[in-house]
């Protein structure tokens, strides 16, 4: 039976990247997002190269959407849900007393509550597929706590937390549970962002290196249980010194990459 896999943010960036990648491969594909028009776009382009892809405008923060979508995509897709990608995110970058409360929420809603709403809608689809697998786009930003990025990071160590929660609580049901780390990546939500980490790091990162890595996490054959999938060489460096290094040193090399 075809595998389905259920993309949020897919009509854009990472998450469109994702959707190419498993409709060539030939899952049935869930794509969401609250860009109608990137997502006709989309839809137009699965049906000219003979995808399996299903499109649906949703909203991540409204709960109600994450259950009547998800119930309409399993009954149209034969009944399962073998994978989610909470991919849904935003950003805003500068001093974080000189961005408004009101935008700091909504980092909030979407980074963090979105991907809660996301994992509890989808829970009894999941339970209910052998091998079912859930990624959520955590990012390098969970490392450490980041100046000029401090709510989307904030936001990546809350999905860090629910992310290795989840994959103890929920191994006993033949979940997979594991969260996606990469850098920057050259997409529209990094537009215009000029903070001292993007000065200093650069922006190596591609939508489709990023989909490639998320396929190489949800494909891999191991007994063995892993949850944090680190992209590229910046961050696998950051990421595996990290775990090494006490906490003192790991507030001086984020504090030099800042400046």
């Amino acid at each position: 039976m075809t595998e389905s896999v259920f993309v949020t943010g897919a009509a854009r960036g990472i998450g469109l990247a994702v959707v190419r990648r498993f409709a060539c491969a030939g899952y049935t594909v869930g794509a969401v997002d609250v860009d109608e028009v990137s997502l006709a776009a989309l839809k137009a382009e699965a049906v000219q190269k003979n995808w399996s892809v299903w499109t649906s405008p949703m909203d991540v923060t409204d709960y109600d959407a994450w259950q009547s979508t998800l119930r309409a995509f399993v009954e149209a897709g034969g009944g399962r849900l073998d994978i989610l990608v909470n991919n849904a995110g935003v950003l805003a970058a500068g001093q974080f007393a000189d961005i408004p409360a009101a935008r700091h929420k909504r980092i909030v809603d979407i980074d963090v509550t979105g991907v809660i709403y996301g994992c509890h809608a989808a829970f009894p689809y999941l339970r209910d597929t052998a091998r079912a697998r859930v990624l959520n786009m955590c990012s390098a930003s969970a490392i450490y706590g980041q100046p000029e990025l401090a709510s989307y990071s904030a936001s990546k160590f809350a999905v860090r937390g629910l992310t290795e929660a989840l994959e103890l609580e929920w191994r006993p049901h033949d979940i997979a549970v594991m969260a996606l780390w990469p850098l920057f990546v050259d997409t529209g939500m990094i537009a215009g962002v000029d903070t001292g980490t993007t000065r200093s790091l650069g922006v190596h990162l591609t939508p489709d290196e990023v989909a490639g890595a998320a396929w190489d996490a949800l494909h891999r054959r191991s007994p063995t249980p892993k949850v944090h999938f680190p992209v590229g060489s910046q961050t696998k460096t950051v990421y595996y010194l990290s775990q090494l290094s006490p906490a003192w040193l790991s507030r001086l090399i984020n504090k030099r990459m800042a400046h």
